[in-house]
């Protein structure tokens, strides 16, 4: 029987932990000499090269000396607790990886405090301990304070802390002794990591995750909790209603370094991943042909958001996408609930029309992001919040929001998060900048990123994450300033653009093709404008000299996904291209548009 040790990685964005894990792999000589491997070997979809973030959990083993070590990354991401919470039931330890100077931050709390209440063994490393200005004390003190404060055990509190540098390729239990290798982490995780416990009787396995592939199909992937799997043989899938189906294992498959290894047999402790199973979902037990037992089922945190998802039907639809019915939106929503634990689709009473429910902007932002790149053309809603009733009184989901910004402009964050009903809890001086933490309705966070990357001229960093559900704050001001409509379809002309300045802000510019109905820049005042931009200059054959080129034109305003879904309003849809991301009205025609609006009056 080999030693085996189950290790989830937990750490916050841009702390360091795709890199090291890198570097896990690059110490256990995974490689051969002759092939070489890009960085970020884990991060491996271009969303998340793109965005620095780990969304999907993943893999990979390494052997040091006789142990197998499985690590299993997770995401940082509050919005992706879905993900977190199924891929800790596989780990019996954590490494908590924390930056030298930032310290544990909230989205490191979210997933550390499932990891506790799991009872998993934490392994803390203070990493880039190499950079100035760097802390690695206090953050030690920090992070034993995190621990008390989430109700660790005696045995969780007492936790090996490594100090060093995941770039440079070194750890050391001191941070002023620099080693020239990762050795120490090696012995760590095998000292303090409890082996994965062997467990004697009938079989039983949780899916935590899968995958898919072109040739053999959906892939069960989990943990061994008891028992052996042998392949081959019959067993009985307990499904999340109680009904229980019979299954065939066609292949077993361990993970060996970045790859799988066919075996014949898999025992308790070890990950696996199964071939040859129909028809299971996350969460479903794999269990005894005869007599069947099923775990208890993940629970997963609640959705907190919910957007409408249409077909596109605007004037340009089909120019840039390959699927664009209600058939192609259907089935790939449905596709994305089998493997998204935390979203949910809901038909509505138009076919073409659903309503997706996530766990935040972000959540929503990534699967739109990935549909588009798939070649997806559709129209969303704005992002709406999710009210519960508990005791007859209307609650809504609070946020923590975290923001670091400097000193001069702290007061503008606070006036701007204070008018959205968020409550100013701590505020303390973090290195050169102010720490400030708020308690915020989820509905204030829309659009606030914008204002407040504005007001500090792009220095604040802003985190959250879901606290809890409680009583409505009231009513929170929207964006102050209406919209500006084209008025006819065509391209627009410098011409009509800079005649318009003084009206607002333009997101688009000279040339660009837009639609009647289009939202095209941000009045000034509060009211929306319908303007035309494709008037050109009438010609005569008299020209008044040096009057023509003086035409200046401000630069569009660019948004990104997640910007421009916080900026619509309510009677706006967002069109997502795999090329264009374009504002608009529900209502195109500035007649329908009138009419709706008695209608609601």
């Amino acid at each position: 029987m080999q030693s085996i040790r189950n290790i989830a990685i937990i750490a916050h964005v841009d702390h360091g932990k795709t890199t090291l894990v890198d570097k896990i792999i690059h110490a256990s000589k995974i490689f051969d000499a002759h092939q070489h491997f890009d960085d970020l070997i884990l991060d491996n979809n271009d969303l998340e090269r793109e965005r620095g973030i780990t969304i999907v959990s993943k893999n990979v083993s390494v052997r040091y000396k006789d142990v197998k070590i499985n690590i299993i990354d997770t995401p940082g991401h509050a919005d992706f607790g879905g993900e977190v919470e199924r891929v800790l039931k596989m780990a019996d330890g954590v490494l908590l990886l924390v930056d030298a100077f930032e310290g544990a931050m909230p989205q490191t709390r979210f997933v550390l405090s499932k990891a506790i209440q799991l009872g998993l063994k934490p392994i803390v490393v203070v990493n880039k301990v190499d950079k100035e200005n760097c802390r690695p004390d206090e953050v030690h003190e920090q992070v034993f304070d995190l621990m008390f404060n989430l109700d660790a055990t005696e045995d969780q509190l007492d936790f090996v802390t490594l100090y060093g540098s995941s770039k440079q390729g070194w750890m050391s239990r001191d941070w002023r002794e620099k080693t020239d290798n990762i050795i120490p982490l090696f012995e760590a995780i095998i000292e303090v990591i409890p082996p994965a416990p062997t467990r004697e009787g009938t079989p039983q396995m949780q899916i935590t995750s899968l995958d898919y592939s072109s040739f053999v199909g959906r892939i069960a992937i989990g943990r061994v909790h008891r028992g052996t799997l042998q392949e081959g043989t019959n067993m009985s899938l307990c499904k999340r209603d109680g009904s229980i189906k019979k299954v065939k294992i066609k292949e077993l498959n361990v993970f060996e370094g970045l790859g799988r290894v066919k075996v014949e047999s898999v025992s308790s402790g070890e990950i696996c991943a199964i071939t040859g199973i129909e028809g299971f979902d996350i969460g479903d037990t794999l269990a005894d042909f005869e007599n069947p037992e099923p775990l208890e089922r993940i629970s997963i945190d609640e959705p907190t958001m919910n957007m409408l998802f249409t077909i596109n039907n605007s004037p340009f639809f089909g120019k840039e996408g390959k699927f664009v019915t209600s058939r192609h939106l259907r089935d790939r929503l449905f596709k994305e609930t089998e493997k998204n634990l935390a979203l949910r689709v809901e038909e509505t009473d138009k076919e073409d029309t659903f309503l997706v429910y996530g766990r935040g902007i972000l959540h929503l932002s990534v699967l739109i992001e990935t549909m588009r790149r798939e070649g997806y053309e559709l129209q969303v809603g704005q992002p709406q919040v999710l009210f519960k009733d508990i005791d007859g009184q209307r609650h809504e989901p609070i946020e923590h929001l975290v923001v670091d910004v400097p000193e001069e402009t702290a007061g503008k964050v606070i006036e701007l998060v204070t008018q959205r009903k968020g409550e100013l809890t701590i505020m303390e001086p973090k290195g050169d900048l102010q720490h400030l933490e708020f308690n915020i309705p989820a509905r204030g966070l829309i659009g606030l990123r914008n204002n407040v990357l504005t007001a500090t001229a792009g220095e604040a960093i802003m985190n959250h994450r879901f606290q809890s559900y409680e009583p409505y704050k009231g009513t929170i001001p929207g964006r102050i300033n209406g919209s500006l409509i084209a008025m006819e379809t065509g391209p627009g002309t410098a011409y009509s653009i800079d005649k318009l300045q003084d009206r607002g802000v333009f997101f688009v510019e000279p040339g660009e093709e837009v639609y009647m109905g289009q939202v095209i820049g941000e009045h000034s005042r509060g009211n929306d404008l319908t303007v035309n931009i494709q008037k050109g200059k009438q010609l005569t054959n008299m020209r008044a000299s040096g009057s023509d080129n003086n035409v200046r034109i401000v630069p569009k305003l660019q948004f990104s996904l997640e910007e421009a879904m916080e900026y619509i309003q309510k009677d706006e849809y967002l069109e997502v291209t795999p090329k264009s991301i374009r504002m608009r009205k529900i209502y195109l025609d500035e007649n329908d548009r009138k009419r709706y609006e008695r209608k609601d009056d």
